[in-house]
């Protein structure tokens, strides 16, 4: 009985990781791009934090992970498609390898059973970690400096990410409700 428990467990979270990497996937092809910035506007944010926020820290980071390694050995799960490692070091490229680091900062902030206001402070710190690593490398592949770097990748998405986290804490709530959380 007792190792029927355990191997549910790991069902479920195997299940859990594979839906969010899917999600993930889903959300970068809604993909908007601005004339003026080689960073799409795209839902992937969004269900990198609710990975973390709403499987945990761990299981959360394993879903943007095998979404990051999906697309590095080449499946076409990146925006509009793309994949492979060329896409990993370009310029949108530290914003995907950040996304497990956010996906386990906004889980290991938010807590198993935060509040409104813990788990608003855990997506905004996975928002932030994904705009760290983002400006990094775009930094270094346009040569730009951080003042023109944060006007092409961070400014003109503050908005938009405002709305998911919104969005986000929302879902969490619900979800934090369900079987999710205990996996």
């Amino acid at each position: 009985m007792a190792q029927d428990v355990v191997v549910d467990r790991r069902a479920r979270a195997a299940v859990g990781v594979l839906a969010f990497a899917l999600a993930i996937t889903l959300g970068a092809q809604v993909a908007v791009y601005l004339p003026f910035t080689p960073v799409p506007i795209t839902l992937q944010t969004l269900f990198v934090l609710l990975a973390g926020v709403v499987l945990g820290p761990r299981l959360g980071a394993a879903a943007a992970g095998v979404y990051v390694l999906a697309g590095a050995v080449g499946a076409p799960v990146f925006a509009n498609g793309a994949g492979g490692l060329p896409w990993l070091w370009g310029p949108t490229g530290g914003y995907l390898l950040a996304a497990p680091l956010a996906a386990l900062v906004a889980g290991s902030v938010a807590g198993r059973q935060g509040g409104v206001l813990r788990t608003l402070s855990g997506l905004s710190l996975g928002v932030l970690t994904m705009y760290s690593g983002g400006v990094a490398q775009l930094m270094a592949v346009t040569g730009e400096p951080l003042a023109t770097v944060l006007a092409l990748g961070v400014y003109p998405f503050l908005a938009g990410d405002a709305c998911k986290v919104a969005v986000a804490a929302w879902v969490a709530r619900g979800a934090r409700a369900t079987s999710f959380r205990r996996l």
